[in-house]
């Protein structure tokens, strides 16, 4: 194996990450034309275990939704989480009062910090043609300083993310720097937003037969992983992938990356490692059982703030277009 290569390991769901992350998944869901509820057809629900519907039928899955697809009303603490939307859209809501509207390459990175309740739904707008959903979620580990820091969430709008360009290839620079342009600010308490923490998030899009260099980090103790999703293979220095994999790469050497005979599309997660214990039960992330504990405790006491919403799964009705309406009453809409 090219001693770039560090391990490879096939992609799972969700994907494998190293600290500082937490997890990875990728959402990708062929969703049928939509009903006046913004959901599917009430005939293509049934056989569906709707609540906990994660098998995919028909190229798409329910997940916790019953009527909308997507993820109901459910708490967070300790992590941010960084959700990245190729296709289709999602709506937040959350137990700040805020929500938005954000898709077709916008991405929205939510600190939890302290505690938040939140729902992510996938509204069906189009009601006579196919309602397509690609994305990422990333979760990334908050370390101990700030896992109490107050709730908040950045939107990066797509005319705002840096695109860098050369010859058959595209890269999205979501976090980080490349080629001298610079992702927009993460929230302020997040570990990407430390100068050393070296955190970059890249999505690579190489056209058939085309190559990318990418620089080597900055960082001494920064680890890169690049997870080849999609194509029939790509070269990573001397290693040619043919199936798609979470490739462990040594971060402290220039990589190239060459397609093979169709377009080939990979993420890439780096960042210098927080070093912390890691203590995760379902929707919390702390440093010890017993904050895990007293995460549980004051969910039940607090409700994080409670939920001002009528409805566990709340989507902004089929004319809202994209938008942001934080906490504070301060409203963001996207350039359609």
């Amino acid at each position: 194996m090219d001693p770039l290569i560090l391990d490879v390991r096939p992609l799972g769901f969700p994907w494998e990450t190293v600290d500082p992350f937490l997890f990875c998944v990728h959402h990708q869901d062929a969703y049928p034309a939509g009903t006046e509820r913004l959901g599917p057809p009430p005939a293509a629900l049934h056989g569906r275990d709707l609540g906990q519907d994660f098998q995919v039928r028909d190229g798409w899955r329910m997940y916790h939704g019953e009527v909308v697809p997507g993820f109901p009303q459910h708490p967070h603490r300790g992590f941010e989480t960084v959700t990245i939307v190729r296709r289709g859209l999602v709506d937040h809501s959350d137990s700040l009062g805020a929500a938005a509207r954000f898709g077709h390459g916008d991405v929205q990175w939510l600190t939890a910090g302290t505690g938040i309740v939140h729902s992510e739904m996938f509204p069906l707008l189009e009601q006579n043609q196919p309602n397509p959903l690609e994305l990422f979620q990333i979760w990334l580990n908050l370390p101990a300083a700030d896992k109490h820091a107050e709730p908040h969430f950045s939107m990066l709008w797509a005319p705002d993310i840096p695109v860098v360009e050369s010859p058959g290839a595209r890269v999205t620079v979501v976090a980080g720097t490349l080629a001298g342009q610079r992702a927009p600010p993460p929230p302020p308490r997040s570990w990407a937003r430390r100068p050393d923490s070296d955190v970059a998030i890249w999505s690579v899009r190489l056209d058939a037969g085309a190559t990318l260099h990418l620089p080597r980090a900055a960082g001494e103790r920064t680890a890169r992983t690049l997870y080849f999703f999609a194509g029939p293979s790509v070269a990573v220095g001397d290693h040619v992938q043919r199936e798609p994999g979470a490739l462990f790469i040594r971060a402290d050497r220039d990589v190239t990356l060459t397609a093979g005979d169709g377009t080939a599309e990979l993420l890439l997660l780096q960042g210098r490692p927080i070093g912390e214990p890691v203590v995760q039960y379902g929707p919390f992330v702390m440093n010890t059982p017993e904050e895990i504990q007293r995460a549980f405790q004051d969910y039940r006491r607090t409700q994080f703030g409670g939920w001002p919403w009528p409805e566990n799964d709340p989507v902004h009705g089929r004319q809202a277009g994209r938008f942001a309406r934080h906490a504070d009453g301060r409203v963001e809409r996207a350039a359609e």
